[in-house]
């Protein structure tokens, strides 16, 4: 009964592992595009707030994805 159950959550992190690990570099990249794309942008005019806030949060998300790819490696 239980080496059944340990056995589906074993499955189970293992999907929600792969989904959250899969091409790190690649959503990295990505949000780097997009940061980049922000203070281009931020140079010729005035962000919106939302902007401003994708900016933090973007920055936040890079450090985040930047420091699980290092412990993955």
């Amino acid at each position: 009964m239980f080496k059944g159950k340990f056995k589906l959550i074993k499955i189970a992190l293992k999907e929600w592992h792969a989904s959250h690990t899969q091409n790190l570099l690649g959503k990295i990249a990505s949000l780097k595009d997009r940061l980049a794309d922000l203070d281009s942008k931020g140079e010729t005019v005035v962000l919106t707030k939302e902007e401003c806030d994708d900016l933090h949060c973007i920055t936040s998300d890079i450090h985040s994805l930047s420091k699980l790819n290092t412990s993955i490696c």
